[in-house]
């Protein structure tokens, strides 16, 4: 589930920067104001561009910026809660991610927009035909990693889901997006539903559920990881173990994106 461990350690203005970040995903079609702005292309006369990125097209566009307004909306509530039970919150995603997965089944949970464009990135840079990615959510990071498997030519993206609600949520997006044909989102217990019938080589791991399963997922996975493959977990100063791992071990190259992403190389 996508950020679900970390997000109540979040600064408080995650949603406000959630929220100024939008504009990455509105368009300045039918004469809308640009997002920064300025006139649209029709008040300009500037011809209209085509877009190679799926993730520009109207379709996934206008979901994009639905799901994330969605977000930024239900977390907030999070923020609400009153000190103890914030408390109560923090230690049980330490301790007790299950509890974690069912407290938290109407929450979004989700990664930044900022982090949804460097997933698609990475993704369409490296060519990746095989991504897998825990922690699924309602599938906005879904979305972004199938967007790149589209503009590149195809592959699959294996999402893992706990709550069986939300992983048919994230189909439903994905539908919605005409990206479900690039997407299996396995519902259970990631350190079950990976440890069978994956792709022979993964080219790209998104870590975005449990941050005490971390280790213990790259464990699972390392075996399969083809040389050069980026590893990707948001929130992952919430597990000192992984970054220690990945830091450290001479077996990645790693470094820190922006306040609580790291990118890794596997040397492998």
């Amino acid at each position: 589930m996508a950020g679900e461990a970390t997000f109540f350690t979040r600064h408080p203005n995650a949603n406000d920067e959630r929220e100024r970040s939008f504009a990455y995903y509105t368009s300045e079609r039918d004469g809308e104001p640009a997002a920064h702005g300025g006139p649209s292309r029709a008040e300009t006369g500037a011809p209209e561009t085509m877009t190679n990125n799926s993730l520009d097209t109207p379709r996934v566009s206008a979901l994009l910026t639905r799901l994330f307004a969605d977000a930024a909306h239900t977390d907030a509530s999070i923020a609400a809660l009153p000190p103890d039970e914030l408390a109560a919150l923090r230690a049980m995603a330490k301790t007790d991610y299950r509890a974690m997965y069912n407290r938290a089944r109407d929450m979004y949970l989700a990664i930044a927009p900022e982090t949804g464009r460097l997933l698609y990135m990475l993704a369409r840079a490296s060519r990746a035909r095989a991504v897998v990615e825990f922690g699924t959510s309602f599938g906005i990071s879904t979305l972004h990693l199938a967007a790149a498997l589209r503009d590149t030519g195809g592959g699959v993206v294996i999402g893992t889901e706990f709550e069986p609600a939300k992983a048919a949520r994230a189909r439903e997006h994905l539908a919605e997006a005409g990206l479900a044909d690039l997407v299996e989102i396995r519902d259970g217990d990631a350190l079950q539903s990976l440890a069978r019938d994956l792709p022979e080589r993964v080219d790209l791991l998104f870590l975005d559920g449990a941050k005490i399963l971390y280790p213990a997922l790259l464990s699972l996975l390392e075996p399969r990881l083809a040389s050069g493959a980026l590893v990707v977990a948001d929130n992952a100063g919430d597990s000192p173990e992984y970054l220690a791992r990945v830091r450290g071990s001479g077996a990645y190259l790693s470094l820190p994106f922006g306040d609580d992403v790291e990118v890794s190389q596997w040397l492998g």
